[in-house]
C-alpha cells in the first residue's frame, strides 16, 4: 500500500510507511550509484541529528516554533542519532544536489517522525514541516559542512582512542625487547647495531606524533558555518538564532563549537576537511610503513630475516602446506593505499568548489568518515591480533649480528675507513665473519666484541 506526498515539483508515491518524503524518494531514483546511503555513515547522521536539534532549540527560543513541536523534533533527532531511522536515510551518498538530498532526506525524517509523535499523519507535513520547520533559519549550504565537522570530531574520538592503545602497545614492546639485540639496516644492507627495543620506542615516538596532528585538527572542527544559510550573507535567519544554536549544540554534545568568522569563507572553502584528510593519509601510511617492516623482520622463516615471530592466524596457502602469512600487516598495507586514494579523492573535491559554496562535500563527507571507519577497525586488529603477540627470535638475531659487518664503524677510530672497508669486503670473500676477521688479524680481542656492541647500542647525549 502506498501513500502519495506533495512537494513543489508535484506527486510522489511512496511507501505508505516511508518516513522519507519526495525529496529523498527522487533522489534514490537519481542517484542510486555506490548503494552507501547517508545511514551508512552514522557519523554523520549524528552530526546531522545533533545540527537538527540545536536548529529546533534555537528556533524555540526566538519564538518561531512552539515548544510543543521542538520537543518532538528533538525527539526525533534523538531516535536519528541512536540509529533509529536508518530504514528511512535511503539518499545515496553520491548524491549529485550539492548536499540537498541529504539535508532534504534527513529534514523529511525528521518531520514525519515528529508529526508520529504528535499524533499526526506522516506526509502530509501540516503538523510539522520539513522546510518551515525543520530547516527554519537554516540552508543546506551551512548544514552539511556543519554536520561534516560534528561528525568528524565523533568519528576522531574513536580514532585517537585506539592510536593511543597502540602507542602504548607499542612502548610496552619496547620495554620488553630493551635488550633483545638486532642488526640495524639502511637501504636493507648491513648497518649497525641497535636493539629490538629502539625499534618499537621509535613506532611509539611515532605514534604520538600521529596523535598529537589528530588532536590539533579536531581543534579546527570546533569552528562551524551555521547562521551563514546559502551563501554566507546570513539572509533567511533570524536574530538570535545563531547565539542560541551554539548554546544548544554546546549543551548537546559537550563540545565548544563556535561559529566562524567569516562566514563566506567558511562556505566556499574546504581547507578544514584537506587538512584533516591528509593527517588522515599519513596516519595511515606511517603505520603501514610499520606494518611493512614486521613483514620483511618476519620474512622466511627458513630462507627469509626470521628475526621476529607474528601470531599465526590462520593458514597462508591453499596448496603449500604449513605456509603462514604475514595477513594482518599486508591489511595494515592495504589500509595505507587506501587513505591515500581518499586523500586525492577529497583534495580534487576541494580544489572543486565553485565560487560561494562546494557542491561536492558529499563526497569529502563520504571519504572521511570511511576513511575513519576503517582506520579504527584497522589500527585495533593490527594492535590485538598482531603488535601485542609479537616475539623476538634471539638467538636467530645474535647469529645475523655476529655475521655482519654491524660493528665495523667501531674501529674508524684505530684503522681508518679504508682499512675497515677492505675488511669488510674479505669477510664476505672468505666466507668469515666481520668480527671473527679483525679478531684473527689482531684490531680486537675476543673480549672487546660484546663491549664494542654494547658501545654501539648505547644512545649518544649530544
Amino acid at each position: 500500500m502506498n501513500r502519495t506526498d506533495h512537494d513543489t515539483m508535484g506527486p510522489v508515491s511512496l511507501p505508505h510507511d516511508a518516513l522519507y518524503g519526495p525529496g529523498a524518494a527522487r533522489a534514490r531514483q537519481n542517484f542510486a550509484i555506490s548503494g552507501r546511503t547517508i545511514g551508512s555513515f552514522p557519523a554523520f547522521v549524528q552530526g546531522l541529528a545533533a545540527v537538527k536539534a540545536a536548529s529546533a532549540l534555537a528556533n524555540r527560543d526566538i519564538g518561531l516554533i512552539d515548544d510543543r513541536k521542538a520537543s518532538a523534533i528533538v525527539t526525533a533527532t534523538d531516535e536519528l542519532a541512536a540509529q533509529k531511522l536508518n530504514d528511512h536515510l535511503v539518499v545515496d551518498m553520491f548524491e549529485g544536489s550539492g548536499g540537498t538530498s541529504i539535508n532534504m532526506n534527513i529534514n523529511e525524517v525528521i518531520a514525519n517522525r515528529a508529526a508520529e509523535l504528535l499524533g499526526c499523519k506522516i506526509g502530509v507535513y501540516d503538523c510539522v514541516h520539513p522546510n518551515d520547520d525543520v530547516n527554519r533559519c537554516q540552508s543546506t549550504n551551512d548544514v552539511i559542512p556543519s554536520a561534516i565537522k560534528v561528525g568528524c570530531r565523533h568519528a576522531l574520538a574513536g580514532l585517537i582512542d585506539e592510536l593511543v592503545a597502540l602507542e602504548t602497545a607499542f612502548a610496552e614492546r619496547a620495554e620488553a625487547f630493551r635488550s633483545v639485540l638486532r642488526v640495524g639496516r639502511t637501504c636493507l644492507q648491513d648497518a649497525q647495531p641497535m636493539t629490538l627495543g629502539q625499534s618499537f620506542g621509535s613506532h611509539a615516538v611515532l605514534t604520538r606524533r600521529l596523535i598529537e596532528a589528530l588532536e590539533a585538527r579536531t581543534e579546527e572542527l570546533l569552528t562551524l558555518p551555521i547562521g551563514a544559510t546559502a551563501i554566507g550573507t546570513g539572509f533567511g535567519t533570524a536574530p538570535g538564532y545563531k547565539r542560541a544554536f551554539f548554546a544548544h549544540l554546546g549543551e548537546r554534545t559537550g563540545e565548544k563549537f563556535v561559529r566562524a568568522e567569516n562566514l563566506f569563507d567558511a562556505l566556499a572553502n574546504a581547507d578544514v576537511f584537506t587538512r584533516l584528510s591528509g593527517d588522515l593519509r599519513t596516519t595511515a601510511t606511517s603505520i603501514a610503513k610499520i606494518a611493512n617492516d614486521f613483514i620483511l623482520l618476519s620474512s622466511g622463516p627458513a630462507a627469509g630475516l626470521a628475526e621476529i615471530t607474528l601470531p599465526v592466524l590462520q593458514p597462508g596457502s591453499s596448496i603449500m602446506p604449513g605456509k603462514v602469512n604475514p595477513v594482518v600487516p599486508m591489511a595494515v598495507c592495504q589500509l595505507g593505499f587506501t587513505l591515500a586514494g581518499y586523500d586525492v579523492v577529497i583534495a580534487a573535491a576541494a580544489q572543486q568548489g565553485q565560487l560561494e559554496i562546494n557542491p561536492y562535500e558529499p563526497i569529502i563527507a563520504f571519504h572521511l568518515f570511511e576513511g575513519m571507519r576503517i582506520l579504527t577497525n584497522g589500527l585495533r586488529l593490527f594492535r590485538e591480533r598482531c603488535v601485542a603477540h609479537i616475539e623476538p627470535n634471539i638467538s636467530r638475531m645474535e647469529e645475523l649480528l655476529h655475521r655482519s659487518s654491524a660493528i665495523a664503524t667501531a674501529l674508524l677510530p684505530t684503522i681508518g675507513y679504508d682499512h675497515t672497508s677492505k675488511l669488510v669486503q674479505r669477510s664476505a670473500q672468505e666466507g668469515r665473519t666481520f668480527t671473527e676477521l679483525a679478531v684473527a688479524e689482531g684490531y680486537i680481542k675476543p673480549e672487546q666484541v660484546d663491549a664494542l656492541i654494547g658501545l654501539a647500542v648505547a644512545p649518544s647525549d649530544d
